[in-house]
C-alpha cells in the first residue's frame, strides 16, 4: 500500500466488515512465541528511531511491549477468552428495558493502534432470556480489546448480544474519545464520538428516546 492511499484510509476511518479482519493461521503460534517474534521486531523499531537499547531503562522494553500486546491489550484477538454469556429464562416475566451504563471502553484505533476511550451503554428488553448485568460488561471489554474501528465495536457487541438473548430488542451507544485525533493529525483535544447501534422495539424513536433519556444523552438519532 502506498503512502498516500494509507493516509487517506487512516483519516478516513474507514471499516471493511463487522467481523475483525484476521488471517485463516492467526491462532497457530502460541502467545509465548507471539511475544518472542513481537518482541525482535519491536526493538528494531526502537533501534531505528535511535533508541540505545542497552540502556538500562530501554533493555526490557521490548518483551513489556510485546506481552503487553499479545496478554493484555489485545487478548480479545483470540476466541478462547470470549466470554460465555450465559443466559436464563425469564422466569419473573421482567418487560420493562433493562441497562448497563458507563461501561469502560479501553480500546485501540486499528488504523494509527493509539488508545480508544469512553463508555459504552446497553440496553435490551428480555423476551424469554435474561443474562447476566456482569456478562455484558465481559463481553464489551473482550471486543474492545482488540485492534477496533467504533462502528465495529458497536455492531460486535449488538449482535452477540442478539443471539444470546433470542431477540433483536438491543441498543448499544458508545461515546468515546480518540487518540489518533487528538495526540496526532488536527490533535483536537475536546471532541469524543459517539456511535450507536440498534433493533427490534428500538427501532421505534419513543424507545430509543427512552433510553437516551435514561443514560443522560441530549441528541437524538
Amino acid at each position: 500500500m502506498d503512502k498516500e492511499h494509507a493516509e487517506f484510509i487512516g483519516d478516513n476511518h474507514t471499516g471493511t466488515r463487522v467481523d475483525t479482519p484476521m488471517v485463516s493461521n492467526a491462532f497457530e503460534k502460541s502467545d509465548e512465541e507471539k511475544i518472542a517474534a513481537i518482541q525482535v521486531h519491536f526493538q528494531k523499531i526502537m533501534e531505528e528511531l535511535g533508541l540505545d537499547i542497552t540502556d538500562d531503562s530501554l533493555s526490557g522494553t521490548p518483551y513489556r511491549f510485546a506481552k503487553m500486546y499479545v496478554k493484555e491489550l489485545f487478548y480479545g484477538l483470540n476466541p478462547k477468552h470470549k466470554p460465555k454469556l450465559s443466559t436464563f429464562s425469564n422466569k419473573y416475566g421482567y418487560k420493562k428495558m433493562l441497562i448497563e451504563q458507563q461501561i469502560s471502553i479501553d480500546s485501540s484505533c486499528e488504523h494509527h493502534f493509539l488508545p480508544i476511550t469512553g463508555f459504552a451503554h446497553v440496553a435490551y428488553f428480555p423476551e424469554q432470556k435474561v443474562v447476566g448485568l456482569s456478562k455484558i460488561n465481559r463481553l464489551v471489554d473482550y471486543y474492545a480489546h482488540r485492534p477496533q474501528v467504533q462502528e465495529r465495536l458497536c455492531l460486535q457487541i449488538l449482535k452477540d448480544l442478539q443471539k444470546a438473548l433470542e431477540t433483536k430488542n438491543v441498543i448499544v451507544l458508545i461515546n468515546a474519545k480518540h487518540l489518533c485525533v487528538s495526540s496526532r493529525g488536527i490533535k483536537d483535544k475536546n471532541s469524543f464520538t459517539t456511535t450507536i447501534e440498534y433493533g427490534g422495539l428500538f427501532e421505534e424513536r419513543e424507545y430509543r428516546n427512552e433510553f437516551l433519556n435514561a443514560v443522560n444523552f441530549n441528541n437524538t438519532p
